[in-house]
């Protein structure tokens, strides 16, 4: 059925006018809402199915020209599940048996048509039941995908984490060249790439993973991010505008969600539009007053910031706009009719709300909300992290397995006034000890295989290491501390490493440690 309120479309197979009234009106004395196809031939009644798209079929057993068992089997052969019930005078037990098990939903006898009304209700109802638990089954399936691509994606992440860890520790060692212009701008590229890499695996891990994590989202990286996926789906004929107000700003949210919700939105735009037209993303600090908010809607007037998906595509008429938010609700063949839905409650899981405005044949324009508690820029942040960097012949103790990432950490420490030592291994790391003595601070890779980071730092510990310590690790798999004794200056730092961050923690760990050295 089409949907609550509207008229039951139904097809019918009969010859006889007046055995077609006679049906119509006991579904009249029921007050069915229905509209009627009337046919009595294959071929009037294949172009029935495919113009008319019947919600269920009404079907005479036995015609000069056509048969009722026919109209089935074309049915139940174009797999349709479109309810099928044969109204006829001449059905008898055996048939009525052998019709249900080809497929037929019911059958009523002519002479006695007083439950026809109900028997075409319940037909319908089972019919969207048994849809449901397709849809349902669907998303099972669907869900039981992810579940494999989480753990797929979880045994990749580390060792492409690993692959884009020297591009960012290299860029940034390039970059420091301000000399050779060459140089600086190889070094800013080969670093942006590490860095996209990175929050493309890092989205795919959290997005898999159902991941809800709280972070700083920053407007610019958000919108490069979905610029970067949307690289090769917008089509020629599309010409794509990004506005961004100020890259700065930032707020607390979740990047992996925010970026998702927009990148269906953007794709919905560009299907809509397949003539050609314009995508225009655009963003905009607003203040809502208390009039905005609707009924349902927790009313928190303030600013906001809005950003805006608009196309100048088809359009949408006011029945589908009724139902967008709708579960399972789509116009497009093979749609779920749960993206919309999804990036609703994304954004309302940002305290945020949603507003939709379109026009046949003019476009449409989705608009979401995010509240800003205190609207900042990154100014202040930036000028007190660019503080002096460099260090004073402190001597650090790198531990970390891969050759590489080893290499770039200790020539970094090097280029900055650090008396940098390497070691690949826990033993070798115990070895540098006692050959050159506790250092000033050590940092440890937690990802070590033969000899874990927290074995290692236990070792180190022992040997009567008692300054801070650095411990390199994965995001999505914090190290396991508890068999650690007590250190006062544990920091733990996100993998893959940037230059700068390990440098201003560097910095950070050697200034709260100070006094015990």
């Amino acid at each position: 059925m089409s949907g609550q309120g509207q008229k039951v479309r139904i097809l019918q197979v009969e010859d006889s006018a007046l055995d077609a009234e006679l049906v119509l009106t006991e579904l009249d004395h029921d007050g069915l809402a229905y509209e009627v196809t009337l046919v009595e031939d294959e071929q009037a009644y294949i172009a029935a199915l495919d113009n008319f798209a019947p919600d269920i079929v009404l079907s005479d057993l036995s015609m000069p020209v056509f048969s009722g068992e026919r109209a089935l089997q074309i049915l139940r052969d174009r797999g349709s599940d479109i309810p099928f019930i044969f109204i006829s005078g001449t059905l008898g037990e055996e048939s009525a048996i052998e019709a249900l098990r080809n497929g037929a939903t019911d059958y009523i006898l002519k002479q006695n048509t007083a439950r026809l009304a109900s028997a075409v209700r319940r037909a319908l109802r089972e019919a969207e039941e048994q849809r449901a638990r397709v849809r349902a089954e669907q998303e099972l399936i669907r869900a039981q995908r992810f579940e494999s691509l989480a753990l797929l994606a979880g045994g990749l992440s580390h060792d492409l984490r690993n692959l884009l860890q020297p591009l960012l520790l290299a860029g940034d060692t390039l970059e420091d060249y301000a000399d050779d212009p060459r140089l600086a701008r190889l070094g800013t590229l080969v670093r942006d790439c590490g860095r996209r890499g990175l929050e493309m695996v890092s989205s795919m891990l959290s997005f898999a993973r159902g991941a809800r994590r709280a972070e700083r989202v920053k407007l610019g990286a958000l919108l490069d991010a979905l610029n970067l996926l949307l690289q090769g789906s917008v089509p020629r004929t599309v010409r794509m505008e990004v506005d961004v107000f100020d890259p700065e700003v930032a707020f607390e949210g979740n990047h992996t969600e925010l970026q998702q919700c927009l990148l269906n939105l953007s794709l919905n735009a560009i299907q809509a539009m397949p003539d050609g037209g314009s995508l225009r993303i655009e963003t905009e600090l607003v203040s809502l007053p208390d009039d905005f908010f609707v009924e349902g809607e927790q009313q928190v007037p303030g600013r906001y910031l809005r950003l805006s998906v608009i196309d100048t595509g088809q359009g949408m008429p006011p029945e589908v706009l009724e139902r967008l938010f709708e579960p399972f609700f789509t116009t497009k063949s093979g749609g779920t009719g749960l993206g919309l839905l999804s990036c609703k409650r994304i954004v309302a899981s940002h305290g945020g709300l949603m507003r939709v405005r379109s026009t046949v044949g003019e476009g449409t324009q989705f608009h979401l909300y995010l509240p800003l508690q205190a609207l900042e820029g990154d100014q202040a942040e930036s000028q007190a992290m660019d503080a002096s960097l460099q260090g004073e012949a402190e001597r650090v103790l790198v531990v970390v397995e891969e050759a590489v990432q080893l290499s770039l950490l200790v020539d970094t420490l090097d280029a900055y006034g650090y008396q940098a030592g390497a070691s690949q291994s826990g033993t070798a790391a115990l070895q540098w000890i006692e050959a050159h003595g506790v250092p000033d601070l050590v940092v440890m890779d937690a990802d070590m295989n033969l000899f874990t980071g927290v074995r290692t730092l236990a070792a180190l510990l022992d040997h009567g290491y008692a300054g801070a310590v650095l411990l390199l690790a994965r995001p999505d798999a914090p190290p396991n501390l508890d068999e650690l004794p007590h250190l006062d200056h544990l920091y733990v730092i996100d993998k893959p490493v940037q230059s700068k961050a390990l440098l201003r923690k560097v910095r950070e760990a050697l200034g709260a440690s100070e006094p015990k050295r």
